[in-house]
Protein backbone atom coordinates (compact mmCIF):
# COMPACT_ATOMS: atom_id res chain seq x y z
CA UNK A 1 0.00 0.00 0.00
CA UNK A 2 1.37 3.46 -0.94
CA UNK A 3 2.15 6.06 1.46
CA UNK A 4 0.26 8.97 -0.54
CA UNK A 5 -2.38 7.94 -2.43
CA UNK A 6 -1.14 9.70 -5.23
CA UNK A 7 1.78 7.88 -5.36
CA UNK A 8 2.99 6.55 -9.28
CA UNK A 9 3.84 3.47 -9.92
CA UNK A 10 5.48 3.08 -13.56
CA UNK A 11 6.47 -0.90 -14.29
CA UNK A 12 8.48 -1.41 -17.68
CA UNK A 13 9.33 2.40 -17.54
CA UNK A 14 11.74 4.26 -20.46
CA UNK A 15 13.60 6.39 -18.81
CA UNK A 16 15.62 9.53 -20.96
CA UNK A 17 17.20 12.24 -20.23
CA UNK A 18 18.98 11.00 -17.42
CA UNK A 19 21.04 13.47 -15.29
CA UNK A 20 21.76 11.48 -12.14
CA UNK A 21 24.82 13.46 -11.79
CA UNK A 22 23.60 16.21 -11.46
CA UNK A 23 25.54 18.24 -13.99
CA UNK A 24 24.70 21.55 -14.91
CA UNK A 25 22.93 21.72 -18.02
CA UNK A 26 20.12 23.90 -20.20
CA UNK A 27 17.42 22.98 -18.16
CA UNK A 28 18.99 22.54 -14.75
CA UNK A 29 21.10 23.89 -12.41
CA UNK A 30 24.02 22.18 -10.71
CA UNK A 31 23.23 19.72 -8.17
CA UNK A 32 19.88 19.38 -9.46
CA UNK A 33 19.86 15.63 -10.60
CA UNK A 34 16.87 13.85 -12.40
CA UNK A 35 15.82 12.25 -15.56
CA UNK A 36 12.54 11.70 -17.06
CA UNK A 37 10.24 9.13 -17.43
CA UNK A 38 7.90 8.61 -20.94
CA UNK A 39 4.53 8.16 -19.95
CA UNK A 40 1.50 6.79 -22.06
CA UNK A 41 -0.39 9.58 -23.52
CA UNK A 42 -3.68 8.51 -21.33
CA UNK A 43 -1.37 8.52 -17.99
CA UNK A 44 0.25 11.75 -19.51
CA UNK A 45 -3.60 13.41 -19.51
CA UNK A 46 -4.37 12.43 -16.49
CA UNK A 47 -1.70 13.15 -14.61
CA UNK A 48 -1.66 17.25 -16.43
CA UNK A 49 -5.01 17.55 -15.41
CA UNK A 50 -4.33 16.75 -11.80
CA UNK A 51 -1.41 19.47 -11.82
CA UNK A 52 1.59 17.62 -12.99
CA UNK A 53 4.29 19.31 -15.11
CA UNK A 54 3.85 16.93 -18.32
CA UNK A 55 5.96 17.50 -20.94
CA UNK A 56 5.16 16.98 -24.47
CA UNK A 57 8.10 16.76 -27.19
CA UNK A 58 6.58 17.38 -31.18
CA UNK A 59 7.06 14.30 -33.49
CA UNK A 60 10.88 14.11 -35.53
CA UNK A 61 9.18 12.64 -38.48
CA UNK A 62 5.94 12.34 -39.86
CA UNK A 63 3.93 9.46 -38.71
CA UNK A 64 5.49 9.52 -35.53
CA UNK A 65 3.55 10.25 -32.27
CA UNK A 66 4.63 12.91 -29.88
CA UNK A 67 6.07 11.84 -26.92
CA UNK A 68 4.54 12.63 -23.32
CA UNK A 69 7.36 12.73 -20.46
CA UNK A 70 7.87 14.18 -16.46
CA UNK A 71 10.23 15.07 -14.92
CA UNK A 72 11.45 13.55 -12.22
CA UNK A 73 13.34 14.58 -9.46
CA UNK A 74 15.84 12.56 -7.45
CA UNK A 75 16.70 14.66 -4.08
CA UNK A 76 18.85 13.03 -1.54
CA UNK A 77 17.91 15.89 1.15
CA UNK A 78 15.35 14.57 3.75
CA UNK A 79 14.24 11.64 2.43
CA UNK A 80 16.56 10.01 0.13
CA UNK A 81 15.14 7.77 -2.61
CA UNK A 82 15.82 3.93 -2.72
CA UNK A 83 17.62 2.63 -5.77
CA UNK A 84 18.64 -0.54 -6.49
CA UNK A 85 20.46 -2.29 -9.57
CA UNK A 86 19.57 -5.68 -10.41
CA UNK A 87 21.96 -7.75 -13.04
CA UNK A 88 22.03 -11.34 -13.67
CA UNK A 89 24.78 -11.65 -11.38
CA UNK A 90 24.09 -9.02 -8.45
CA UNK A 91 22.08 -6.80 -6.85
CA UNK A 92 23.62 -3.23 -5.62
CA UNK A 93 21.87 -0.47 -3.80
CA UNK A 94 22.94 2.62 -5.01
CA UNK A 95 23.82 5.72 -2.94
CA UNK A 96 24.02 8.96 -3.62
CA UNK A 97 27.73 8.96 -3.34
CA UNK A 98 27.51 6.29 -6.50
CA UNK A 99 24.39 7.32 -8.37
CA UNK A 100 25.77 9.25 -11.00
CA UNK A 101 26.97 5.81 -12.42
CA UNK A 102 23.48 5.63 -13.38
CA UNK A 103 24.28 8.30 -16.26
CA UNK A 104 26.21 5.64 -18.24
CA UNK A 105 24.90 2.13 -17.19
CA UNK A 106 22.85 0.37 -20.43
CA UNK A 107 19.58 0.11 -18.33
CA UNK A 108 17.08 -2.86 -20.11
CA UNK A 109 13.93 -2.35 -17.73
CA UNK A 110 13.08 -0.16 -14.65
CA UNK A 111 10.38 -0.10 -12.35
CA UNK A 112 9.58 3.22 -10.52
CA UNK A 113 7.38 4.94 -7.42
CA UNK A 114 7.36 8.65 -7.92
CA UNK A 115 6.16 11.28 -5.33
CA UNK A 116 4.33 13.82 -5.77
CA UNK A 117 5.10 17.40 -4.50
CA UNK A 118 2.73 20.03 -4.18
CA UNK A 119 4.30 23.33 -5.04
CA UNK A 120 2.89 27.05 -5.10
CA UNK A 121 4.66 30.67 -5.46
CA UNK A 122 3.43 33.64 -6.60
CA UNK A 123 3.39 33.02 -10.45
CA UNK A 124 1.40 29.54 -10.00
CA UNK A 125 1.13 26.15 -8.56
CA UNK A 126 1.66 22.90 -9.47
CA UNK A 127 3.23 19.27 -8.55
CA UNK A 128 6.74 18.27 -9.16
CA UNK A 129 7.88 14.75 -9.39
CA UNK A 130 10.40 12.99 -6.82
CA UNK A 131 11.60 9.56 -7.06
CA UNK A 132 10.52 7.51 -4.10
CA UNK A 133 11.99 3.53 -5.68
CA UNK A 134 13.92 2.83 -8.49
CA UNK A 135 14.58 -0.70 -9.45
CA UNK A 136 16.85 -0.91 -12.39
CA UNK A 137 17.74 -4.12 -14.52
CA UNK A 138 21.07 -3.33 -16.04
CA UNK A 139 22.68 -5.10 -19.25
CA UNK A 140 25.68 -7.31 -17.93
CA UNK A 141 28.63 -8.43 -20.53
CA UNK A 142 30.30 -11.12 -20.13
CA UNK A 143 33.77 -10.17 -17.94
CA UNK A 144 30.63 -8.93 -15.38
CA UNK A 145 28.95 -12.14 -15.25
CA UNK A 146 32.55 -13.76 -15.15
CA UNK A 147 33.84 -11.97 -12.02
CA UNK A 148 31.02 -11.80 -10.07
CA UNK A 149 30.85 -12.62 -6.47
CA UNK A 150 28.60 -15.71 -5.80
CA UNK A 151 25.53 -14.55 -3.44
CA UNK A 152 25.69 -15.69 0.05
CA UNK A 153 22.11 -18.29 1.05
CA UNK A 154 20.92 -15.10 3.48
CA UNK A 155 20.78 -13.09 0.83
CA UNK A 156 18.25 -14.74 -1.34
Amino acid sequence: MPRNPRQILIEDARIIFRNFSGAKGKFNAEGERSFHVVLDPDVAEQLKSDGWNVKVRDPREDGDEPMYHLKVNVSYKGRPPQIITLGESNREVITERDVDLLDSLEIVKVDLTINPYDWESATGSGTSAYLERMYATIEEDYLDRKYALPRRLEED
